[in-house]
């Protein structure tokens, strides 16, 4: 199966913002968000890349990466540090279970991202579960790594945090975060000219990573 996310064959859908060039620097808005449930963690963005939240340059993006079989990350930001950290994110991972004969815990795998990100323009939802269940951490450019039940980034954030309020906490069943998480993004994408065309989502247990891209929310459920 490809390898899902911001993939090098996708490079010419963005352009990096600080790439030290004349050209006008293309900047994904994006609404991403994360949350938990029984056994389980969703994965959640919208699929638009926007030239300053105001001309739509591709309807067909994809900003979820999966990082190991049991751990994912949503990303905003600049496409080409983002790319080459969710790169050495995962050789990182990898390289641990070759040596160590085990895998990273999610915990572990944040705070190596944490500092991975550091000094990057970007706003990073990690999800993952492990032997100690389901968890979903924050990170950012400034290397803050916080966990939390649910998250919400991008320029959607507020209004996909309005949506999360009070229901995230209720979450009983995997189907129930999967329509939540579809249902935060819909509702920033309606609001947030920088978020929309459909909605990636990915859904984490101790089986693996399932991936599923949709024009409509709704259509994920």
């Amino acid at each position: 199966m490809p390898d899902p996310g911001i993939r090098t064959d996708r490079r010419t859908e963005f352009e990096v913002s600080h790439t030290g060039t004349d050209a006008p620097a293309l900047e994904t808005g994006t609404t991403i968000v994360a949350l938990t449930a029984p056994d389980a963690v969703v994965v959640a963005a919208d699929r638009r890349a926007s030239l300053g939240g105001q001309f739509v340059a591709n309807k067909d993006v994809t900003k979820v990466e999966r990082i190991t079989d049991r751990a994912a990350l949503a990303l905003s930001g600049s496409v080409g540090p983002l790319q080459s950290f969710a790169d050495t994110l995962r050789a990182e991972a990898n390289l641990y279970e070759a040596r160590r004969g085990d895998r990273l815990s999610t915990e572990a795998l944040a705070n190596v991202a944490g500092n991975l990100v550091r000094g990057i323009p970007a706003q990073v939802v990690l999800a993952g579960v492990d032997e100690d269940g389901p968890a979903v951490y924050e990170l950012d450019g400034g290397g803050s790594v916080m966990e939390t039940d649910y998250a919400a980034g991008g320029s959607g954030m507020q209004v996909a945090y309005g949506t999360l309020e009070g229901k995230a906490e209720q979450v009983e069943s995997i189907e129930d975060a999967r329509e939540l998480a579809a249902d935060a993004v819909a509702a920033a994408s309606e609001r947030d000219t920088a978020s929309g065309n459909g909605v990636t989502v990915a859904t984490i247990t101790s089986e693996g990573v399932e991936l599923d891209e949709a024009a409509e929310p709704g259509e994920v459920v």
